[in-house]
């Protein structure tokens, strides 16, 4: 792609990335095929190549995006799929980021829209916070039949609509802090084999608690001591996705701070993350933080240590097997198949742990979840959501597993199947309690 950037553009190092990336797209168009929205709404301007297109005019013109734009490029739910299917290596994620980014910078959005994100930006890095909104969200949650159920256009939504759905995905149940989620070492069961710290994470924290005592379990029994670093919390993708990029810089500067002390302590030989989302952007941390010296060094250091638990238990080995007879539809969450290119290593471990595990048709699209996206595209949200589960319960599995909490809510919110996280299972077939969806 011809691009027609200034030099004093380009001396931007962000704008610099963003025009090489431009480069390399050739319009062939094979991203449109697997764009879970352009699938879904057949409009080229809500396909991967579309949204190229608004995001370089707005960026050469260096001008704020028009409303046409800000509505197609916020529908994107950055699954990277485009980025799996495209044979030039566009590296669309970090286009899209900073197209939010340019977008929040520039564009006066609607004040209910921009309360909205705010609001999220604000408390969804925040587990206390975040919690304490779920118990007065539940008091709250019987008055969402009164709130508009859709909006006129159906690939945006009112205000009300997006409370609505706000609503609707509070659980019936807010589970308590879990002890597992305070700065402390959990030593291995027998002779160490590695030492690795354990990303606490922020919403799974308050969501999924049972992941990380899961992933306590598994990796101790497996002679893997586990540390709860002290200031390590939120990856700071979910700010991130809605165009708050200093709040990102922060966040991932706390965790590089934090780990690095770790690091350069006692010594960590991988940083584990069992939510795949954060997994894709701290490995990315080179990048988030690159253009900052005091700071690019550590981060590319942070970013190289950090693995996804499925990878560090394939290299540490299953051991005293119990097999279960579950035949287990496996989800491939899009941040973990797209953003890490973890394909087997789950799928594997599951064989490995006496499981019979069955690919989901259509598993390149995304179940809808997408973090904050739930939120704010309610519609295009569920119809994806609608779908996924349409494809898994063809399968007539005996449970669902994915390897990340926010697609695990929200595809158990329309299917009567447990849906359990990848660890959990793992956790039981080597001696851990059975997951609680499983009762």
């Amino acid at each position: 792609m011809q691009t027609n950037f200034t030099l004093a553009q380009l001396a931007d190092p962000e704008t610099a990335r963003s025009e090489h990336i431009l480069r390399k797209c050739v319009h062939c168009g094979f991203c449109t095929a697997t764009c879970p929205t352009f699938v879904l709404l057949g409009d080229e301007r809500d396909s991967p190549r579309g949204r190229i297109y608004m995001i370089k005019s707005m960026l050469e013109g260096d001008r704020a995006p028009t409303a046409s734009e800000v509505r197609h490029v916020d529908r994107c739910l950055s699954c990277l799929s485009c980025m799996t299917t495209c044979p030039s290596g566009v590296h669309y994620m970090h286009l899209v980021d900073h197209g939010r980014h340019h977008i929040e910078e520039t564009y006066a959005r609607p004040l209910p829209d921009r309360l909205m994100r705010r609001w999220l930006a604000w408390l969804m890095p925040r587990p206390a916070a975040f919690r304490w909104s779920l118990v007065l969200g539940r008091l709250a949650k019987p008055l969402a039949p009164l709130l508009p159920a859709r909006s006129a256009d159906p690939g945006g939504a009112t205000f009300l609509r997006r409370l609505r759905a706000m609503l609707e995905a509070v659980p019936d149940r807010v589970p308590g802090p879990s002890p597992v989620d305070r700065p402390q070492t959990f030593p291995a069961a027998g002779l160490r084999r590695k030492r690795v710290a354990l990303m606490p994470g922020c919403g799974q924290q308050v969501l999924a608690p049972e992941v990380n005592e899961a992933t306590v379990r598994l990796l101790t029994r497996h002679d893997v001591e586990v540390v709860n670093v002290a200031g390590s919390g939120c990856c700071g993708s979910s700010v991130l996705h809605v165009g708050d990029k200093d709040q990102a810089v922060a966040l991932a500067r706390r965790n590089v701070e934090a780990w690095m002390r770790e690091i350069d302590g006692a010594g960590l030989d991988a940083i584990v993350i069992n939510a795949s989302g954060c997994g894709t952007t701290v490995k990315d941390y080179a990048t988030l933080l690159g253009d900052d010296p005091a700071w690019k060094d550590r981060a590319a250091q942070v970013a190289a240590l950090a693995r996804d638990i499925s990878e560090v238990m394939v290299e540490v080995g299953l051991a005293n097997v119990t097999p279960r007879p579950l035949t287990v539809a496996y989800h491939a969450a899009c941040s973990m198949q797209h953003g890490q290119k973890l394909i087997e290593p789950p799928k594997r471990l599951l064989r490995e742990a006496g499981f019979t595990v069955r690919d989901v048709p259509e598993s390149h699209l995304c179940c809808g979840w997408a973090g904050t996206y739930q939120v704010l595209q309610p519609e295009l949200s569920r119809r994806l959501r609608d779908r996924k589960v349409a494809n898994i319960e063809s399968l007539q599995p005996d449970v669902i597993a994915a390897g990340n909490f926010g697609c695990i809510g929200n595809i158990a919110g329309g299917t009567g199947l447990p849906v359990v996280h990848t660890v959990e299972l793992l956790d039981w077939a080597t001696g851990g309690p059975a997951p609680a969806a499983l009762g």
